[in-house]
């Protein structure tokens, strides 16, 4: 396709695209049940317990298909300089979710034994060293031993790098940074 000038990047005029938008528009429909009200009140609690924008936590469990039992966050999410710990904004914030696991990756320097409250375990993070293959270890050993589901966990991160971590856990989402933490 030409993308030269003057070109808007308008709908395609290949043939079939009304009859592909009618199947996208039933298989979304069919994919997004109507909910009963009292679920819908259920699911607005619990996205408000862990903190995150109905929509978003929404989002997550219809791509999963399960409620998000825990967080696996970066150190360069959290702002984690040092092993001083946390930001008082990012603690209070973290302190706050309630009913999922929140556990730390922490990039080196910083020690993963001297993480401390509002988290619940922190581990060693995959680096660019690794390969995928690795790097995936890394990720599903950290969520084994926290009895965590790949596809119940969240992974927060702050970096394109991080952001790969998403398909080689397999985890249900990718928040970035400012999603869970604005301003």
């Amino acid at each position: 396709m030409n993308h030269g000038i003057g070109h808007n990047r308008g709908p395609t005029l290949e043939p079939g695209q009304s009859w592909r938008r009618i199947s996208w528009q039933k298989a979304r429909d069919q994919l997004l049940p109507n909910l009963p009200i009292e679920i819908v009140r259920l699911r607005v609690k619990r996205a408000q317990a862990l903190g995150l924008p109905y929509r978003t936590y929404a989002g997550i469990r219809a791509a999963s298909g399960r409620d998000v039992i825990g967080f696996l966050f970066s150190s360069n999410a959290l702002r984690m300089l040092d092993d001083e710990g946390l930001p008082p904004d990012r603690a209070a914030r973290l302190a706050a979710m309630r009913g999922a696991d929140r556990v730390a990756l922490v990039h080196p320097p910083r020690d993963p034994d001297r993480v401390a409250a509002p988290l619940d375990a922190a581990f060693a993070a995959p680096g660019i060293v690794h390969s995928w293959s690795e790097t995936a270890a890394i990720l599903r050993a950290a969520l084994r031993a926290r009895g965590l589901p790949c596809d119940g966990t969240v992974i927060v991160g702050d970096t394109d790098l991080e952001r790969d971590w998403l398909p080689a856990a397999r985890a249900a989402g990718y928040l970035g940074a400012e999603q869970l933490f604005p301003g």
